[in-house]
Parts: C-alpha cells; sequence; structure tokens
C-alpha cells in the first residue's frame, strides 16, 4: 500500500479522520487515536515484506536504545556521537547497498525521514533539550511512526509534535483544524493526481538526438522545466495532504512549500522549498559545523566559514537523497551556488541594487534558471544528455 496513492489507505485514513472528527468535536484527545491509527497504517505499508518490517524493528530498536542510552548521560561526547552514529547506521548502509550492491540492506519506505527525526531527539537531548521525563518510550514511537508524515515528511519537530499531540483542542479550536484540514487533503489531491499528472505528459528524458540543434535544445529545456513543476506538483501536494490528516488528528503539522517559484536567489529558494527538510540542515548540520570551525579556526572569517558550511550542508542533502552522481553533482551545484549568493550578498553591488525592482526581476529571472538546471541534475537528465553526446 502507497501512501497518499493508493485508494485503499484513503479508505483507512478517511475511516481514522471520521473517528477523529467525532471525537475531537467533542473534546476529546486524540493522540491514542493517531498512535493506534500509525501502527495500522504503518503495518500495512510493510505488511508483506518481511526485510522491510524487519528492518524497521531494527531501526525503532536503535533508535529508542540509543536515545534512552543517551539520556542517561546526555552531556557525554563519547556518548553523542556513538549514538548518533548507530543512529544513522541503518540509512547509510541501505544508501549504499542500494547503490553500489546487488540486495539493497536494513531498507524501509520513510527511512530517510525517520532517521532525521530520530537524530534530531539525539542531538537536542544532548543539548539538554529534551529529558527523560520529557519523551517516553510511546511518546517517540508516536513521533516516529506518525503516519501522516512518516513516508515523505514534512520531517517534523519532536518537541512541536508532542506538544500538540498531548493538547485537547477546544471544539471551536478543532472545528477550524478540521475544516482547514480537510481542504489541505482536498488542495493536495488537486496538485498530486491532476496538476502533476497533466504536467508530467510533457515530461520525456532522452538523450541528444541529431536533429536541429535549436530543436534538440527545446526538447531538453521542455523536459527540464516539467519535471520541475511535475516534482513540485508532486511533492507539494504530497505534503498538503500529509498536512491535512495532521491537522484533522490534531497535529500542525509544518508547512513545507511556499510558492518556491518566486524566490529571488538560491538562499530565498531553499527558505521556500522542501521547507521542513533545509530548516533541519540548518539546524542540525549548517549551524553546528560553522561553530566547530570557528571554534577550532579551521577557516579565515564568518564569511569563509559560512560557505565551507553551506557547501557541507548542501552535500549531505544530496547524500540523503542517495549516493548516486547525479544526487552528489545536485548537491556540490546547489552548495556551491549557496556559497557564492552568501558571498555576493556581501557585496556593495548587492546592497546598493537589492531593493529595486528591475534588481529583484533580474535576480529572479536568473534564479529560476539555475533552480531547473538543478532539477535536471536531480532528475539524471543532465547524465543522459552528457552519456549520449559522449556516447558513453
Amino acid at each position: 500500500m502507497g501512501f497518499f496513492a493508493d485508494p485503499s489507505f484513503f479508505a483507512l485514513t478517511a475511516a481514522v479522520v471520521a473517528v477523529a472528527a467525532v471525537l475531537g468535536l467533542n473534546g476529546r484527545q486524540l493522540d491514542r487515536l493517531g498512535f493506534v491509527a500509525s501502527l495500522l497504517l504503518v503495518g500495512c505499508l510493510v505488511a508483506g515484506q518481511p526485510a522491510q518490517l524487519a528492518s524497521l524493528a531494527l531501526f525503532l530498536v536503535v533508535s529508542l536504545g540509543t536515545t534512552r542510552w543517551l539520556m542517561a548521560d546526555p552531556k557525554s561526547e563519547r556518548r553523542f556521537v556513538a549514538a548518533v552514529a548507530l543512529g544513522i547506521l541503518p540509512l547509510v548502509t541501505y544508501k549504499l547497498t542500494v547503490s553500489f550492491a546487488s540486495t539493497a540492506l536494513l531498507g524501509f519506505a520513510g527511512i530517510s525521514y525517520a532517521t532525521f527525526k530520530s537524530v534530531q531527539i539525539l542531538m537536542e537531548v544532548h543539548d539538554g533539550l529534551i529529558a527523560r521525563e520529557d519523551m517516553g518510550l510511546v511518546d517517540q514511537l508516536r513521533f516516529l511512526l506518525f503516519f501522516p508524515t512518516f513516508d515523505s515528511g514534512p520531517i517534523d519537530r519532536s518537541r512541536r509534535f508532542l506538544e500538540d499531540a498531548r493538547h485537547v483542542s477546544p471544539r471551536d479550536e478543532y472545528a477550524g483544524m478540521l475544516a482547514r484540514g480537510i481542504l489541505l487533503v482536498l488542495g493536495g489531491m488537486a496538485y498530486k493526481m491532476v496538476l502533476a499528472t497533466l504536467v508530467h505528459r510533457l515530461y520525456a528524458p532522452a538523450a541528444w538526438g541529431s536533429g536541429p540543434f535549436l530543436e534538440e535544445l527545446w526538447k531538453q529545456v521542455v523536459t527540464c522545466y516539467a519535471y520541475g513543476l511535475y516534482l513540485f506538483f508532486d511533492f507539494a501536494g504530497y505534503s498538503m495532504m500529509a498536512m491535512g490528516v495532521g491537522y484533522c488528528l490534531g497535529v500542525r503539522v509544518p508547512r513545507n512549500f511556499r510558492a518556491p517559484f518566486l524566490a529571488e536567489d538560491l538562499q530565498d529558494f531553499w527558505n521556500r522549498w522542501h521547507i521542513t527538510l533545509s530548516a533541519w540542515l540548518r539546524d542540525f548540520v549548517f549551524m553546528r559545523l560553522s561553530r566547530w570551525l570557528m571554534r577550532r579556526h579551521l577557516v579565515k572569517g564568518r564569511l569563509r566559514t559560512a560557505q565551507v558550511a553551506l557547501v557541507a550542508d548542501m552535500l549531505l542533502m544530496g547524500l540523503w537523497h542517495g549516493v548516486t552522481p547525479d544526487y552528489v553533482a545536485y548537491g556540490l551545484y546547489h552548495g556551491v551556488l549557496m556559497a557564492a549568493t552568501e558571498g555576493f550578498h556581501k557585496t556593495a553591488f548587492f546592497r546598493a541594487h537589492k531593493g529595486q525592482v528591475w534588481f529583484r526581476l533580474v535576480s529572479w529571472a536568473i534564479t529560476m534558471q539555475l533552480v531547473f538546471f538543478g532539477f535536471a541534475l536531480f532528475s539524471g537528465q543532465v547524465s543522459l544528455v552528457l552519456k549520449g553526446v559522449l556516447n558513453v
């Protein structure tokens, strides 16, 4: 069963939402319903796939075990490093084996998202933001397995999630959340099942042909833009439906997209595209790596430190998607562009013109070409064209 795709998923989800509506409108708590529904639906997701079921069970044991172990001595650097290493080991193993081995190991649907949520808990335990009494075993399972966001996000934060899950909303407050949730689900369905389907018809990846140059170039441009728009409508639609179901269950799932194609530079784009992923990377990779580099004086100056951290941040983003040349190139591409943008923002030219209409329009136009070329890298279109040109 695929989440937000199969009729059986929608039927089960509709039943869960109907029960939630009855309970919520009568001022009842919804956390137990959400937990039971998550166990049921995540179980259906891996049902009939013993390898995925075993991998998920192992992941949960490791996540729960390392969290309890770190909570016993949260300030221990050795425990923290070991816990994070163990926490990411299943994901690293899966990404490497799916790319370089004949059999993928330790993988299950949603492992990338679950790993980031698990690591977030470890980091905040180490920072002293989460104590043993703040999060029990059931609380952690409820967060990791929350079915609307389990497969493909958005990537929520545990403290924010548990605050919502434990909160009993008054009737009027929940009625507003329910109405918004239903509208989000309907909007997401329109995005994913109508607009994404229509745009996907234009997506026809192919090697560079033997026709006239401009004709071949036009085909590649159409394919590039079609894929970017398809990816947006498909993923944004999924995220909207996840948000909507979450709202119906009393959880304000964070927004994942905010008009990304209005971005005026690459940093603005990543503040609008897959927002929960870029925010996670900012808080748990970029900020921490920047502080580490500055403390050890490994890079001179704040600007250079930020640029190095941005490249590393985006490279990790690419590797998180997969250990393949296309994803690595996509991460490095955006890392270099983000670093260049950071440097450009410090120039006198930028400060003098950033508020002017002509500058904003030119910046937007350039940004969109860079963004869509990135999608061509991500989809493998650039690799396909290069192989055709080089006869590889």
